[in-house]
């Protein structure tokens, strides 16, 4: 019964639309929320000038969700938000800066230190998410911001989006500026793709574990949990408001 109605409200115009903005909304104040704590706790050492007007774009495109908007202007909306956070990005990068700059996102492959280890990190987390979708019995194919597409777990991809800001983003800014990894565990392949190596995974590994252990006062339950069940909750949560039990769904807001 679950399952119909996830794919009854995927086939709603208007449902899509109103958790896309909820997922967007915790994914803007998200990724902001990482560039105010980079401010506070790194002012002095990052251009505050720049990562100043990426927070002011951020915050325009959160007053661009009251409005209505359709799917394909929130997906715009979306790309333009992701394009203003990763343009500053390099500027949360306080330490190694010689070997971990950041230009821009590239995926398929990774072309530098920094992007190897976001590629990497964001594989595990959409795992975890994937895998408590399937747990609270929600198809993790069919999603609501990304679109059904053979082999691509669109609704993994949609939770992905509010924790990968929180989750994924700091822990690469912590390993990098606390010196957890360093130039010598990354290799660069003929085709330009950037790999780890196996001493270098574990580490990453191992901190993604440390950092799941972490105890948080969840912004919507109001109890203490581990962020490691975090992706759980939430897809909890996301089942409760498709089953009726309550009227929204409670994206993941870092406080």
């Amino acid at each position: 019964m679950l399952r119909r109605e996830h794919y009854r409200r995927a086939d709603d115009h208007d449902a899509t639309i109103r958790i896309t903005k909820c997922v967007l909304t915790a994914k803007f104040v998200n990724a902001r929320s990482v560039l105010q704590r980079a401010l506070r706790d790194h002012g002095h050492k990052i251009n505050e000038d720049e990562v100043n007007k990426a927070v002011d774009r951020i915050s325009w495109s959160l007053k661009r969700l009251d409005m209505p908007l359709g799917m394909d202007e929130l997906r715009g909306l979306e790309g333009d938000t992701a394009h203003s956070y990763f343009q500053v990005f390099d500027h949360l990068i306080v330490a190694q800066k010689e070997n971990f700059s950041f230009h821009e996102r590239s995926r398929r492959p990774p072309l530098d230190n920094v992007n190897c280890l976001l590629s990497f990190i964001y594989t595990i987390l959409m795992h975890d998410v994937r895998s408590a979708l399937e747990a609270v019995g929600l198809d993790s194919a069919v999603g609501f911001l990304h679109r059904d597409r053979p082999g691509r777990p669109g609704l993994a991809l949609d939770l992905m989006e509010e924790l990968r800001p929180y989750l994924a983003d700091r822990l690469v800014l912590s390993l990098i500026n606390l010196g957890q990894v360093g130039n010598k565990g990354f290799k660069k392949h003929q085709s330009g793709a950037v790999l780890m190596d196996d001493e270098t995974r574990k580490v990453v590994l191992t901190a993604y574990q440390t950092r799941k252990q972490e105890e948080i006062t969840h912004p919507y339950l109001n109890e203490k949990i581990t962020i490691g069940i975090l992706p759980y909750i939430q897809a909890l949560l996301l089942a409760r408001h498709l089953r009726g039990d309550i009227d929204g769904y409670p994206a993941f807001i870092w406080k």
